[in-house]
């Protein structure tokens, strides 16, 4: 079989799919790997790297995507506009695996599977023990996570750290991370590294030890959180009551913290507004909020995607893709869940697609013409297909899988 890497074309993007140290244990698997020329450039990785592992470097991008195995960073609804043109490129019984937005941009995985495209969402993979090594989400929220946190400190007319100098002592920077996910854990973590004193809060309660365990405060609200945790361990939408409650005692702590960094999302529904107009009005001039909820609506009434924004003299940033902004190790992070989940997929040469794995099942966004995840069938108002059960046979492929139903 044959993989082609392209070029990401999503305006912005400059992580690579895959590194040249990935390519070695795909070798093993009995891959040929080609990547469109100056793919890796961006994030550090240039052409004669890959060259030098023995990757073949393509010219012409319609070339590249003859091959059977497409990988990217964003593929389908992740680069909407941006795909159109490659998805002409691909067809029927070509494999593509990326990061493809299916939640939030549903639509897009139906018009890839009427191409009869096997489409793995990596966005899809279930949040289990064995599939922790392949969960890019964590990996790429693990990078956003630190990099809010150099963000705000950029931004802050303060340092982090309290320091005792012979011109007076400084204070420490007071930091607020809402929301104890991969993103805010890593966004304390980095916080704390930088001398900042830290608070923290969840809806989920469950989350209390881990921030603890971090050195930061977690912060309590009297709210009835119990039912507050939803599949695969994500924060679940509340009633609207809830979040009125909730902002309000939120206010009161965002009003006494330099930096608020808020990374509450709800998977492919509209962030949860946490931070009014009000509550911003009530923190000090030059205070940041770095909202990492921006891309779906924002934790902050006044965010805007990608842009900044002041209101008096608090700065307000949105930004949507910060893991871009640390391509080499985004890139690193994002190409060892690829290869662990091409590991997973790929026996002796052959694309396997066992449809009673839970990894395969679940990833698996669309194939044989149909869209086959359960999630997006009912967000497009399909009728349910038939699920198989645990020990269907594998359906083997050297040049795109087969019908598998």
């Amino acid at each position: 079989m044959r993989l082609g890497v392209p070029r990401e074309t999503y305006p912005g993007e400059r992580r690579v799919a895959l590194i040249p140290a990935a390519i070695e244990p795909l070798h093993k698997l009995g891959l040929e790997v080609s990547l469109e020329a100056g793919a890796g450039h961006q994030a550090g990785y240039p052409d004669q790297a890959y060259r030098d592992v023995g990757v073949e470097i393509v010219e012409d991008r319609s070339a590249l995507f003859a091959a059977d195995l497409i990988v990217q960073v964003r593929s389908a609804g992740a680069n909407r506009e941006g795909f159109q043109a490659d998805a002409a490129r691909m067809r029927e019984g070509q494999v593509v695996i990326g990061m493809a937005d299916p939640l939030g941009e549903a639509a897009a995985i139906d018009d890839l599977a009427k191409q009869g495209v096997t489409l793995f969402s990596l966005e899809l993979i279930p949040r289990i023990t064995r599939a922790q090594s392949m969960d890019v989400l964590s990996s790429m929220a693990t990078v956003a996570g630190y990099h809010a946190v150099l963000l705000a400190a950029t931004k802050l007319p303060k340092m982090f750290p309290m320091l005792m100098t012979a011109a007076g002592t400084l204070a420490a920077a007071k930091v607020f991370v809402i929301g104890g996910g991969v993103a805010g854990l890593q966004a304390i973590a980095t916080a704390r590294r930088l001398g900042g004193i830290v608070s923290a809060y969840d809806v989920r309660p469950a989350v209390r030890e881990q921030v603890e365990s971090l050195g930061a405060k977690f912060v309590e609200m009297e709210l009835e959180t119990d039912a507050a945790e939803g599949q695969g361990g994500y924060a679940k939408a509340m009633g609207e009551e809830f979040y009125t409650k909730q902002r309000e005692l939120m206010a009161e702590i965002v009003a006494q913290s330099d930096v608020v960094v808020s990374t509450a999302a709800i998977p492919g529904k509209p962030s949860p507004l946490l931070i009014t107009a009000d509550a911003v009005r009530g923190m000090a001039a030059g205070s940041i909020i770095i909202d990492l909820a921006a891309e779906r609506g924002g934790n902050c009434e006044l965010s805007e995607a990608d842009a900044e924004v002041v209101e008096g003299g608090v700065t307000i940033l949105g930004p949507t893709n910060l893991p871009s902004q640390v391509p080499y190790h985004a890139s690193q992070m994002y190409a060892k869940n690829i290869t662990n989940f091409l590991q997973h997929l790929i026996s002796d040469g052959e694309l396997q697609l066992d449809m009673g794995d839970e990894i395969t099942r679940d990833t698996m966004a669309a194939h044989g013409g149909e869209v086959t995840s359960g999630r997006l069938r009912e967000l497009l108002g399909l009728p349910p297909l038939e699920v198989p059960s645990a020990d269907s046979e594998s359906v083997a492929s050297d040049s795109g899988p087969a019908d598998a139903s």
